[in-house]
């Protein structure tokens, strides 16, 4: 998608390219490598990632770094109301304007909390999200869905834009080279799949790197074990992963005949590395480790 076909079009609510441009002069905002801030000026873009989302009417979608308004303007007339996280002041202070100026009927469907997504807490929040979409920082992708997920069990379903190679790990399989932590952790709270790829070319300022879509719907809890022991267990998994579990678990367990102990009564081959298992089987070794 080439910048010469991302305008919004005569009437349009959404922001094009010379908007979000305006904008950001307007507020002094240069984005920042340090907020991990890529601004999406194409509304073809927006719309395509709304349209991936399958809302419902009755959603609220929850949205991270809303930044200039670009997909929570397109976001607004999908669903019952969007509430956005964003943690610069500057931003969280013009979004309402934004859209007043741009979607006025849909105006009293925004709700903009001023906080960092990493450790915003339910309380925050006027009513229940059901649905997380969002661009989100390249740099904490990961963290914010995981803590979302565990802080909002209203969560059912998200659509979330990340870094392609990060895409890549977070939907993977039991198996794969890029199968890791953020594949195992996510899959313990819902069914992960890559949604399609992103230009980088719809970016201000262009990144280095392409973009994917991600997108997930939560399941029961798998087991009642604590995830943080879970948890535990996947980190020293992988924090070697060329080591067999037996070895790669020792300090978590003690020692590595306790983990080939902990390993053979779970079930588990103490020979296998962490990328072969699935989250089952890290549940079964954090269950015997419980007991």
């Amino acid at each position: 998608m080439t910048e010469a076909s991302s305008t919004a079009g005569p009437g349009s609510s959404l922001l094009g390219p010379a908007d979000v441009r305006r904008l950001a002069a307007e507020l002094d905002v240069r984005p920042t490598k340090k907020l991990g801030q890529n601004f999406v000026h194409d509304p073809n873009t927006v719309r395509k990632i709304v349209s991936a989302a399958d809302l419902r009417a009755d959603d609220v979608v929850l949205e991270v770094g809303p930044g200039l308004g670009s997909l929570t303007l397109a976001l607004l007339p999908a669903c019952r109301a969007v509430v956005a996280v964003e943690i610069d002041p500057v931003l969280a202070g013009r979004l309402p304007g934004t859209v007043a100026e741009r979607a006025p009927g849909l105006a009293d469907r925004l709700t903009v909390v001023e906080a960092d997504a990493m450790r915003v807490t339910a309380d925050r929040f006027p009513v229940e999200p059901t649905a997380l979409v969002a661009n989100l920082p390249y740099n904490v992708a990961v963290p914010v869905v995981l803590h979302l997920l565990a802080e909002l069990p209203s969560l059912r379903t998200g659509l979330v834009m990340v870094q392609a190679e990060v895409a890549d790990r977070m939907a993977a399989g039991p198996g794969s080279k890029v199968y890791g932590v953020p594949s195992v952790k996510l899959a313990w709270y819902a069914d992960a799949r890559r949604a399609g790829p992103v230009s980088r070319s719809v970016f201000w300022p262009v990144p280095n790197v392409d973009s994917a879509l991600v997108a997930f719907d939560r399941r029961p809890a798998p087991s009642d074990v604590d995830v943080r022991v879970l948890f535990s267990v996947v980190d020293a998994a992988f924090a070697q992963r060329r080591k067999t579990l037996r070895s790669a678990l020792a300090g978590w367990a003690g020692s590595p005949a306790a983990a080939e102990r902990l390993l053979t009564r779970a079930g588990v081959d103490p020979g296998a590395r962490g990328e072969q298992l699935g989250v089952g089987d890290f549940i079964r070794i954090a269950e015997v480790s419980s007991e």
